[in-house]
């Protein structure tokens, strides 16, 4: 209980005592197989981003389509304010959880694809490593979703600056790719360079695609 709670604190509450930078949810609804795409990607933008999946999430997604050959690749943008108010990202983190449950359920065939940018990393966070309500967090993932997860990638993670990042989790640790550039003072306990956080789009949102492509499978028809 102290080590979920200990997570749950990393992943909502670190990133305000660290320098910030600066789609519509799916509709209610059964989808039918035309509706699900081999792979979906999920992915919370950074701070102060504009609505939608941010220059990071567009970045990765926009790779990951150049390298998964003629397999269709959906986005949902995770539906949260974005704001300085970190601890709202447990609001990320229920939307998010709600539409992977979603996607889980109607589309079951689909392979997920998790993601977030800077406090959208926290978003990832909170939903990959708290299995319990907490600090705001009420709706977790049921037990089966981790066997529709094929990846998680995280870009500027405030929690590796507390030494937890994604990669240690016992469930989704040898299934995500954690990146923080070199200098960046969100995820890097010695980090000063707030243009190193915003660096990520290009070669980090290209090696995080080749990583994630490496784990999907061949699609499977829904």
């Amino acid at each position: 209980m102290n080590r979920i709670r200990r997570l749950a604190v990393a992943a909502l509450a670190a990133y305000a005592g660290v320098l910030a930078t600066t789609v519509s949810p799916m509709p209610i609804g059964v989808a039918s197989a035309d509706d699900c795409p081999d792979i979906e990607v999920t992915f919370a933008r950074g701070t102060n981003d504009a609505p939608g999946l941010g220059n990071v999430g567009d970045a990765f997604v926009s790779a990951l389509r150049g390298k998964v050959g003629g397999r269709s690749v959906g986005a949902y943008a995770v539906n949260y304010p974005a704001n300085y108010d970190f601890l709202a990202a447990a609001d990320g983190a229920n939307d998010a959880s709600a539409h992977i449950q979603y996607m889980v359920n109607n589309c079951p065939n689909t392979r997920l694809v998790l993601g977030g940018y800077s406090q959208g990393a926290a978003v990832i966070d909170v939903i990959a490593a708290v299995p319990m309500p907490v600090l705001g967090f009420n709706d977790p993932l049921p037990p089966n979703v981790p066997d529709h997860v094929a990846a998680i990638a995280a870009f500027g993670n405030p929690s590796a600056k507390l030494g937890l990042p994604l990669t240690v989790s016992p469930v989704y640790g040898s299934r995500a790719i954690d990146l923080c550039n070199a200098n960046d003072p969100i995820c890097q306990t010695d980090g000063e360079s707030v243009a190193a956080h915003r660096a990520y789009p290009g070669g980090p949102t290209d090696q995080a695609a080749n990583f994630v492509a490496g784990l999907l499978p061949q699609p499977i028809s829904n």
